[in-house]
């Protein structure tokens, strides 16, 4: 069961990815309950804007799992892991 903290992060994350994308309506961002209070954050986008929220080497997605990680631990949640899906 995803707490409203939980759904605060991935509402955050799911605004960041659908501002950086061509097809907003393809995003689709889900909490997945992982091992030990960890929550897994599943971005899902089309094929062509996958790059634009990767970034290069990677930077985009490392600022998306750092500010969803800063998001949960002051709000005091759980472990956040953010993953791009194909």
């Amino acid at each position: 069961m995803m707490s409203g903290q939980q759904g605060d992060v991935i509402g955050l994350v799911e605004t960041i990815v659908t501002s950086l994308v061509d097809e907003p309506e393809q995003v689709r961002v889900a909490g997945v309950q992982g091992e030990s209070d960890t929550l897994v954050i599943e971005i899902h986008v089309a094929p062509d804007d996958a790059g634009k929220v990767i970034g290069r080497q990677g930077r985009i997605i490392k600022a998306v799992r750092t500010l969803a990680r800063a998001a949960s631990s002051y709000a005091g949640g759980a472990h956040i892991e953010v993953e791009v899906m194909d």
